[in-house]
């Protein structure tokens, strides 16, 4: 799966989640699309979809923006 593939399928996660449509680089914290409670909800997501677990710490980091989410699973996943 490349680059764009995973970033497609974030975006529809995420999507799906939120029921907002996102850019790639819409900053989803900052910006208040993502909030605690759905975070943990995308991360979760990405744990079942990806096998790609996101350290609780770093979540904000990681959850930055499609894009930036995308590098990292494309970095640490499994599947």
């Amino acid at each position: 799966m490349d680059i764009q593939e995973i970033e497609r399928e974030v975006a529809s996660l995420i999507e799906g989640i939120i029921l907002t449509r996102v850019d790639d680089d819409a900053l989803l914290i900052e910006s208040g699309l993502i909030d605690s409670l759905s975070a943990v909800d995308v991360a979760l997501a990405v744990e079942r979809r990806f096998g790609c677990k996101i350290p609780p710490t770093e979540i904000d980091l990681h959850l930055e923006s499609v894009k930036v989410l995308a590098a990292y699973i494309a970095e640490h996943s499994h599947s």
